[in-house]
């Protein structure tokens, strides 16, 4: 698999090299919140709309209309396991996000305590000597503001069709007030 992506993209193990041990972190994070992403696309833009037309049954046929209890019941039901649904992984995705930008921190500090031991133990400012722990310090904050920077953006357009689709059930899901008829008085 190495040698594909070395194939494909050459500069990627170039960078990976630089980065340091941290990148290899942000690079899972990021192939998870990406995984975790597009599984969220297809669900609320392919099987949601397929699985729309079975909650509106459900809700149609569903016994016992005129008591209001029930019916109240039912849809809050029914509204809680579609939320679910639509909201499933949002949550652990906006944290992935997160923690990103906190890892290339991580990785800028270790590259900072890179350079510090060799100025230590050099004991001059050798350009060539601190390159190793500048590099590690700024690919893996790059890496991490990149990762959470794409993936913030997809993520508030995952948030905004999960909120409309709630709001669509909202207005699938309203109950009905029960039919009251009026009293018939002996007034003329």
């Amino acid at each position: 698999m190495f040698l594909m992506l070395d194939n494909w993209f050459p500069w990627f193990g170039d960078m990976m090299a630089l980065g340091g041990d941290i990148l290899w972190l942000i690079v899972i994070l990021a192939a998870l919140m990406w995984a975790l992403i597009l599984e969220r696309f297809y669900y609320l833009f392919v099987l949601f709309p397929l699985k729309l037309p079975r909650l509106k049954q459900a809700w149609q046929h569903r016994p016992n209309k005129k008591n209001a209890w029930y019916a109240t019941q039912f849809r809050q039901l029914l509204m809680s396991r579609a939320a679910r649904d639509v909201h499933r992984n949002l949550g652990f995705i906006r944290t992935l996000i997160k923690i990103c930008p906190l890892l290339g921190l991580l990785g800028t500090v270790l590259g900072m305590l890179e350079i510090f031991d060799v100025l230590a133990a050099t004991g001059n400012s050798n350009a060539r000597a601190t390159a190793g722990g500048v590099s590690k310090a700024t690919v893996s904050t790059m890496a991490g503001m990149v990762v959470a920077i794409s993936g913030l953006m997809i993520s508030n357009v995952l948030l905004t069709k999960a909120d409309s689709i709630k709001l669509l059930l909202q207005e699938l899901f309203a109950v009905e007030a029960p039919t009251v008829q009026p009293e018939e008085s002996g007034h003329a």
